[in-house]
């Protein structure tokens, strides 16, 4: 499934389910779904986002995940069998970043913190540091491990998978992945 221009149109404001359950270990929290995002009800979903491609570079997932088109089944599935959760700050589709204020991830901290408290994770790895230092009224926050926590979790800056992101590559998302990983108790898959 390819969202038509019209689908597209039609997912600003939806929101996208969290992927969260029992035994999420890391819980990875963007910024807010994008309009592919929205239609398709998978979070970086975008074809040309490197979130996915990132996770099985730093040898988290055993494939390279396409959700294009949306999670399948044993997608999901394997992405919780591997302890790994994903959210947002701010829950509503929109064409851009930019279209969501510092009120809203200000206010999309308070939602984080109910849900940390809920699923447990070892680990909240923020991705993106702007919108980070944004949410949590910390301006000269740096990426990496984070020294507050929240409700028990170790708080992490990883950086943003959006293509938009473009001195990021696969290898260094991958390599900032990875660390919060291990950090979280996920080890890499063995080839």
């Amino acid at each position: 499934m390819r969202p038509t221009p019209a689908e597209l149109r039609a997912a600003h404001g939806r929101t996208v389910p969290d992927l969260v359950g029992p035994g999420v270990r890391l819980l990875v929290v963007g910024i807010n779904p994008g309009l592919w995002s929205g239609a398709t009800g998978a979070h970086f979903a975008r074809p040309g986002n490197r979130f996915f491609p990132a996770l099985h570079a730093a040898g988290l997932t055993r494939h390279v995940i396409d959700a294009s088109a949306g999670l399948t089944g044993a997608d999901r599935a394997h992405l919780l069998a591997r302890g790994i959760g994903i959210t947002n700050l701010h829950p509503l589709a929109t064409a851009r970043a930019d279209e969501v204020s510092a009120a809203d991830l200000r206010d999309g901290v308070a939602r984080l913190e109910r849900l940390v408290a809920e699923v447990r994770p070892a680990v909240v790895a923020v991705a993106g540091i702007t919108a980070y230092r944004t949410a949590f009224r910390r301006p000269r926050a740096a990426a990496g491990r984070q020294p507050e926590v929240m409700a028990g979790a170790e708080l992490w800056v990883v950086p943003n998978p959006s293509g938009l992101n473009a001195h990021e590559t696969v290898a260094s998302l991958a390599a900032a992945y990875a660390a919060a990983a291990t950090a979280a108790g996920i080890a890499p898959l063995e080839d």
